[in-house]
C-alpha cells in the first residue's frame, strides 16, 4: 500500500477516534493533523531534515498550533543525541523557554497542554544529564513528573501520560548515588522501577490496538533503552526484538535499537548483520555512533578490520562523546596485532583527546592509566562481550592465575572465567571463580571483585538462597573506591529490594 494511503487510513482509524474520546481536543490549538503526524513519524525514522521542513510548513500555515513547538523539540532532541555536539546543545537549549511559552499560552483544557510541557522538560533533562547539568536536569524531571501526574488525574484515558511516567519511574528508581539523585531526593522525587516497567510494557503491548498507535515507536524506543541500559534486564534482547519487529525497516532508529541491544546482549552476529543492511542515504540524519557500534561488534569477534570503523567514526564525529572510547578500541587492535608503538600512540590519544561526559569515556581514561592488558585476557574479554562464550573459555584453557605476574591480571583471570561459566550456566564453577576474584581483588581499584560479589548475589537469588544472596549483595555495596562503584551499588541495592530487604 502506498505510504500516502497508509497515512490517510492511519488518521481515519487512529487519530479521529482520539479526538472524539479525549475532552477538549477538537477545539484546542493542539492539532496533531496529518502534516504533524508525518513530521513526527519522520523524526522517528531519523529523517530529521525532512521532518523540519514539514514542521516549518505547519508553523507557517497554522502559527498557533502548539503541537509545532513540541515537534520542534523532538527534532532537536533526536538531532542532539545523534550528533553528540555540546556546541549544538548549548546553542539549542535556549529554545526551550520559547517553546514552553507558546504551549503555556494555549488551551489548558486539552490533554496535550500539560503533556507537551512535560515532554519538553523531560527531553531537555535527559540531554542535560549527558553533559553534567544535573541541577537543572533535576528541576526539569521534577516539573515533568508533576505535570504528568496532574494530567493523569485530569485525563485518565490519555495513555501517553504513561510513557513519561514509566520512564521517570524506572530512571529514578535505578539512579545511582550521585549529584542527580541527591538533588531529586531534595525535591522529593522518587521512582519505582517495577511500576515504571509495568507502565512501559503495558503501553508497548496495547498501543497497537488503540487510538494512540502512532506513538508506538517512541514507547518502544524508551522501553528498549531502560531494559538494556538502565536495569540491564535479561529480557532486553527478546523484548526489544519483539516490539521493534512491527516498526518499518525504513527506520534508522529501528536499526540502531536492534543492533545496539543485540551487541549489548551477546547477539553479536545479528548486530553486525543489522548494521550492514541499515537504511542509508542523504535523507537520514548523520549518525556516526553506528560506525563505532559496528567496529565494537567486529572487534568482539576478533575481526581487526574493525579499525576501519573506529577511524571512520573519529572522522565523521563532530561531537564530544566516545572519542576516548574509540581510541581505546584502536589501541586494542594495535596491541593484538603486535604493534606496541601504535598501541602507545592510541593510549596517548585516549588521555589527550575527547571528554569524559560519557561513562564509556570515563572508563577509557581509567584503562589508559592501567597496565598494558594481557592479550589472552583481552581476547577472552572481547569474545565474551560478543556472546562467544565457548571461544572465550578456549582462549583461557590451560591457564591458571599463577601464570600471571601482575595481581590485576590474576584477579581479572578469575573474574573472566567466572563471567564465562556464569553465562554458560555452570554455577558452581562460576561461584568458585568469582570468590577467588573477591579474595584477591577486594582491595584493588578495579571493578572485578565488586562485580563478582554482585553476580554471586544474583546466582544465589536465582537459586532461592536468599541469605547468601543478601550477603553478597551487601558485600558488593560495602566495597568502595573502585570502578563503576555507583552502578554496581545500585544494581546490588535493586537485588536486595527484590529479595524484600
Amino acid at each position: 500500500m502506498p505510504a500516502k494511503r497508509k497515512l490517510i487510513l492511519l488518521l481515519r482509524y487512529c487519530l479521529f477516534p482520539l479526538f472524539l474520546v479525549i475532552p477538549g481536543t477538537v477545539h484546542a490549538n493542539f492539532d496533531f493533523n496529518a502534516n504533524c503526524l508525518k513530521a513526527y513519524q519522520l523524526i522517528f525514522e531519523l529523517k530529521i531534515n525532512a521532518a523540519k521542513q514539514l514542521i516549518a510548513a505547519e508553523k507557517s500555515a497554522h502559527p498557533k498550533n502548539s503541537i509545532v513547538p513540541l515537534l520542534e523539540n523532538y527534532a532537536d532532541y533526536f538531532y542532539l543525541i545523534t550528533v553528540e555536539s555540546k556546541q549544538d546543545f548549548d546553542r539549542l537549549k535556549d529554545e526551550k523557554s520559547r517553546r514552553l511559552s507558546q504551549i503555556e499560552d494555549d488551551d489548558d483544557k486539552s490533554p496535550y497542554y500539560l503533556y507537551a510541557q512535560a515532554e519538553v522538560n523531560l527531553q531537555w533533562a535527559l540531554l542535560r544529564s549527558r553533559y553534567g547539568e544535573y541541577f537543572t536536569a533535576a528541576r526539569e524531571i521534577k516539573k515533568a513528573n508533576s505535570l504528568l501526574q496532574d494530567n493523569s488525574k485530569k485525563f485518565p484515558g490519555f495513555h501517553l501520560n504513561g510513557k513519561g511516567l514509566g520512564l521517570i519511574n524506572v530512571f529514578l528508581g535505578n539512579l545511582p548515588d550521585g549529584t542527580l539523585k541527591s538533588m531529586l531526593s531534595t525535591f522529593g522525587v522518587k521512582g519505582d522501577v517495577q511500576k515504571g516497567l509495568l507502565m512501559l510494557d503495558k503501553l508497548a503491548q496495547n498501543l497497537p490496538r488503540s487510538a494512540f498507535e502512532p506513538f508506538y515507536e517512541e514507547v518502544v524506543f524508551y522501553y528498549s533503552y531502560v531494559l538494556s541500559d538502565v536495569i540491564h534486564s535479561p529480557d532486553a534482547y527478546a523484548k526489544t526484538m519483539k516490539y521493534t519487529a512491527r516498526i518499518s525497516d525504513s527506520s534508522l532508529l529501528k536499526a540502531y535499537l536492534q543492533a545496539y541491544v543485540c551487541a549489548r546482549n551477546g547477539h553479536n552476529e545479528e548486530a553486525i548483520a543489522i548494521l550492514a543492511k541499515r537504511p542509508a542515504g542523504e535523507s537520514y540524519q548523520a549518525f556516526p555512533y553506528l560506525e563505532l557500534l559496528m567496529g565494537t561488534a567486529k572487534l568482539n569477534k576478533l575481526d581487526y578490520s574493525a579499525s576501519t570503523n573506529f577511524k571512520r567514526f573519529l572522522q565523521l564525529n563532530k561531537g564530544v562523546n566516545y572519542i576516548k572510547d574509540a581510541n581505546l578500541h584502536l589501541s586494542w587492535v594495535a596491541l593484538l596485532n603486535g604493534d606496541t608503538g601504535a598501541y602507545r600512540g592510541y593510549i596517548a590519544k585516549v588521555k589527550s583527546a575527547g571528554y569524559t561526559y560519557a561513562e564509556k569515556d570515563k572508563q577509557a581514561m581509567n584503562e589508559a592509566g592501567a597496565p598494558v592488558p594481557d592479550k589472552g585476557l583481552l581476547k577472552s574479554r572481547l569474545l565474551f562481550d560478543g556472546g562467544y562464550y565457548s571461544k572465550a573459555l578456549e582462549v583461557l584453557a590451560g591457564e591458571n592465575a599463577s601464570d600471571y605476574q601482575a595481581i590485576k591480571d590474576k584477579v581479572e583471570f578469575y573474574y573472566r572465567t567466572g563471567r564465562i561459566y556464569d553465562a554458560l550456566d555452570k554455577d558452581d564453577s562460576a561461584l568458585q571463580s568469582y570468590q577467588n576474584a573477591i579474595n584477591y581483588g577486594k582491595n584493588l581499584k578495579y571493578y572485578f571483585a565488586a562485580t563478582s560479589a554482585l553476580n554471586m548475589g544474583k546466582i544465589y537469588a536465582k537459586k532461592k538462597n536468599d541469605a547468601k544472596a543478601k550477603a553478597y549483595f551487601n558485600q558488593a555495596i560495602n566495597m568502595k573506591n573502585h570502578e563503576y562503584e555507583n552502578s554496581i551499588e545500585t544494581q546490588a541495592k535493586e537485588g536486595l529490594k527484590k529479595l524484600g530487604n
